[in-house]
Formats: structure tokens, C-alpha cells, sequence
């Protein structure tokens, strides 16, 4: 099938392309780097894609979508590697038709939670300190990950 467009001829298939987005629009649109698009088509992340005539990349809402979605989830600390059955779904997917990825996201909202729980017993023994107006003594009831310095700073911060 052909579109008569003035005195050109073109496919449904070219004009797709003509109306998609070039990797700076794209990068404009999603917030992403054009480096970091092409780096997740190359792991396979994003699929290849589409080329106009001149062999520049041309992307459509779909790939901006799927594009936003890995933003999402790298906000919420999903590695690159965990995200990828996700990507593969499409948008409107219902997630308890897939079990294990079911069971993965809610493992990994559980996380979250625990993360935010840690991060409020900070922000209350903050208040406390606050609130004495003093770094005085108090016993550390903060429970979670004891960060430790690297044995190089801590000798210099013995010094």
C-alpha cells in the first residue's frame, strides 16, 4: 500500500518512521542520555532500533514508554538484570498471570519498605538530637546495616 504525500510516494512503514522520534528527541523526552539509549539496545534491553533512509535511529511511543518504565524501575533500585522479564511483558500485562514475576516484585516492594523503615529510625534519632539541641550521650538504638570506613580512614580518623 502506498500514501501519496505531494509528488512522493511512500509505505505505511515509511511513514511509521517518518512520524517517530530521533535519539535527541528521544533522550529530550525519556530524560535519558542518547549514549545510555544505545547502551540498552546493545545489552538488549531496548530493541534495535527502527532506521529511516539515512540509517539514524527513529523510535516510536512504545519504545518511549518501554524507555520511561526502566526509569521507573531503576528509581526503585531494580538492578538492570532484574528488570529485564519485565520489559519483555507487554505494558498492559496483568503481573498475577506471572507468577514468579509476581512473587519478584512484591520481594522486591518488601525491600523497599524495609529500606524506608531503616531510613525513619535515622530521621527520628536525627529529631531526637534536634530536639536536645545536643550531640549528647544516648545509646545508638539504630538497627539495620553497620556501614564500617574503609581500614584507611580509620586510622586517619584516629589520628
Amino acid at each position: 500500500m502506498r500514501l501519496i504525500e505531494g509528488s512522493d510516494c511512500m509505505s505505511l512503514a515509511e511513514a511509521d518512521l517518518q512520524q517517530g522520534y530521533s535519539i535527541k528527541e528521544t533522550a529530550e523526552r525519556t530524560g535519558m542520555s542518547e549514549d545510555t539509549i544505545r547502551y540498552y539496545e546493545k545489552i538488549g534491553l531496548l530493541p534495535r532500533a527502527k532506521r529511516k533512509g539515512n540509517s539514524h535511529r527513529i523510535y516510536s511511543d512504545s519504545d518511549l514508554n518501554r524507555m520511561l518504565l526502566i526509569t521507573c524501575l531503576k528509581k526503585t533500585g531494580m538492578s538492570l538484570d532484574d528488570m529485564r522479564p519485565y520489559l519483555h511483558l507487554s505494558m498492559d500485562a496483568d503481573l498475577s498471570d506471572y507468577p514468579e514475576l509476581h512473587t519478584m516484585i512484591l520481594d522486591h516492594r518488601q525491600k523497599i519498605l524495609e529500606q524506608i523503615a531503616s531510613l525513619q529510625q535515622i530521621v527520628d534519632f536525627i529529631d531526637v538530637k534536634i530536639d536536645q539541641g545536643n550531640l549528647g550521650p544516648q545509646a545508638c538504638e539504630l538497627t539495620g546495616d553497620r556501614k564500617q570506613m574503609p581500614r584507611g580512614r580509620q586510622a586517619k580518623a584516629k589520628v
